[in-house]
Parts: structure tokens; sequence; C-alpha cells
């Protein structure tokens, strides 16, 4: 099934490794999923010390939250990447994972370094927002 996600550039802003807006059309249903974790089936943080395992393992969950709620990554119309870190080099290796997974659905997304995240050892989190048809699927 194709998405209803339209991603939106602008010849006018500078060239970016994403989309800067992104649409769906009225009567699409939102999915609003919970910041992606880099935690390991029993609960402990996955790779700690490793930006971008964490950042692999975020993507993991986050498609696994996908499709529990009948959504991929093509329908992400949105995304926010919070590394704990004040250096740009650890956000940037973060970000490369994450850019690489979305492949061409370029999605906009917003990059943030933070002070610190929520569990122990924890790098990484991935917010999301996605859009599909109307109907339940």
């Amino acid at each position: 099934m194709t998405s209803v996600v339209q991603l939106i550039r602008s010849a006018s802003l500078a060239d970016a490794p994403y989309a800067y807006a992104a649409t769906a059309p009225a009567g699409s249903r939102l999915i609003f999923l919970a910041g992606s974790c880099p935690l390991n089936e029993d609960g402990t943080t996955a790779s700690p010390g490793d930006y971008a395992a964490q950042a692999a393992q975020c993507m993991k969950t986050l498609t696994e939250a996908l499709e529990a709620a009948g959504a991929c990554l093509t329908d992400v119309i949105s995304t926010r990447v919070l590394v704990a870190s004040s250096d740009q080099a650890d956000l940037v290796d973060a970000w490369d994972v994450v850019h690489a997974a979305f492949g061409a659905h370029d999605v906009p997304s917003t990059l943030l370094g933070v002070t610190v995240l929520g569990y122990s050892d924890q790098l990484v989190e991935i917010e999301a927002v996605a859009a599909v048809r109307g109907e339940q699927q």
C-alpha cells in the first residue's frame, strides 16, 4: 500500500538531507509514537557508549511499533531525534543511522542534543508521528 504522506521540498531553501515539511490528507489516521528507546528485550539499555548502535536499536524499536499500529517507515510524517551529547559528532553519528534507515523517505526531522535521557546509559531516543489512511487496519 502506498503512503498517504506527501513530503514537501523547497528550491528556495538550503539543500538538506530531509524534506522541509510533510502533509497527509484530511481523514488520515495519525499515529503518535512514544519515544523509541535503545532497549534490549530484557529492558536493559543496548550498546552503552555507542551512539550509532543505539540509534539502530531505536530504529528497530520504532519499526516494530509502527508495524503494531498498522504502519511502516514510509508512513512517518515527522521525527525528533534526541541525542544525549553536546558534541556535534555524536549527533551526526546517530543521525547518519536514522537517515539511512529511512532511505528515500527523507522525512522532516529535528536533531537535538540533550543533557540526559530516561534510562541508564541511554544516549539516543527517537520520537515520531505517522499518518495512514483513515480506516482502522
